[in-house]
């Protein structure tokens, strides 16, 4: 009887136990940022889960989780640039996947779909931009490459159920080589700029220079014609009141009592006319009342 008790006791608990399992296996939770991909004894059904709780036949369905929320994929890569100069990259994507087209990925791709389909379009879209710059136009143009291969990408893998929202090229790398020549480069022409900027000083201090002494010149001519002019001027107004009487005056006065004297073969000449202010006319006048005698004078 005791045997019969424990069996039951078995049995029931078993059953409880079993139940429990059944119950648990016909019960999901698709999280949330997820979809829920139904196969069915191995086949993939067309339709998915999305968050939420959800029943499933136990034991025969099984639900494969997708992460729909966007993913960051960091791929090393490299490429060469127009000038056959190797880049080294290093990319960070920011993707996801498409909620309505969960199942056919993972059907068509399997759940490695990061591996099997972005990495290698990353690969190949980045080589055909990167093709079309130098190795330095490729450094000053990131933001147009990120935008390339955001357009690229999207275009590979937006019909498949991707979608890349954002790159961001991490880090761009050239060989050593190159490196080397881009420093000599710019040492090159920052000896240049600095030639070319020592000769357009030299260039305007010479213009400075020579605009001065020009300014200095024409000043200087400027002060002699005005000089010119006011002595010009000053001998005119002195020349249009000089009279004869004028001139004979300032003979006088500049005088020293003085004879001037001429020596010659017969004797010494004086000639005081001149200095005395008198000339033939003022002597014949003023001589001639003195040597005529009145009419009809007697004699004494």
């Amino acid at each position: 009887m005791q045997k019969i008790f424990n069996k039951k006791v078995i049995l029931t608990v078993l059953a409880v136990v079993l139940i429990l399992v059944i119950a648990a296996s016909a019960v999901t939770i698709v999280q949330p940022g997820h979809t829920g991909v139904i196969v069915t004894l191995g086949r993939v059904d067309d339709t998915v889960w999305q968050e939420g709780l959800h029943f499933k036949l136990p034991f025969i369905q099984n639900v494969v989780m997708i992460d729909n929320r966007i993913t960051k994929l960091e791929v090393d890569t490299e490429a060469f640039s127009s000038d056959l100069q190797t880049v080294e990259t290093r990319l960070a994507i920011n993707y996801r996947v498409d909620t309505s087209k969960s199942y056919s990925i993972y059907k068509n791709i399997g759940g490695d779909y990061e591996n099997v389909l972005v990495v290698p379009a990353v690969n190949e879209v980045l080589k055909a931009i990167v093709a079309r710059y130098s190795a330095e136009e490729s450094v000053t143009n990131r933001t147009l490459i990120s935008t390339g291969l955001v357009e690229g990408l999207n275009a590979k893998l937006n019909d498949i159920g991707l979608y890349v929202t954002d790159v961001n090229i991490i880090n761009f790398e050239f060989s050593e080589a190159y490196i080397t020549a881009i420093e000599e480069k710019q040492v090159a022409q920052q000896e240049l700029l600095k030639a070319e900027t020592e000769k357009q000083t030299k260039i305007t201090n010479a213009e400075a220079e020579a605009e001065a002494i020009k300014v200095r010149a024409e000043a200087e001519a400027e002060a002699l014609k005005i000089t010119a002019d006011a002595e010009a001027e000053a001998n005119a107004t002195i020349a249009d009141s000089l009279t004869e009487l004028l001139i004979k005056y300032q003979k006088i006065d500049k005088w020293d009592g003085r004879l001037p004297t001429v020596s010659g073969g017969a004797g010494t000449f004086l000639d005081v006319s001149d200095i005395a202010g008198y000339d033939a006319a003022e002597e014949s006048s003023d001589s001639a009342p003195a040597e005529t005698s009145p009419a009809g004078a007697a004699a004494p």
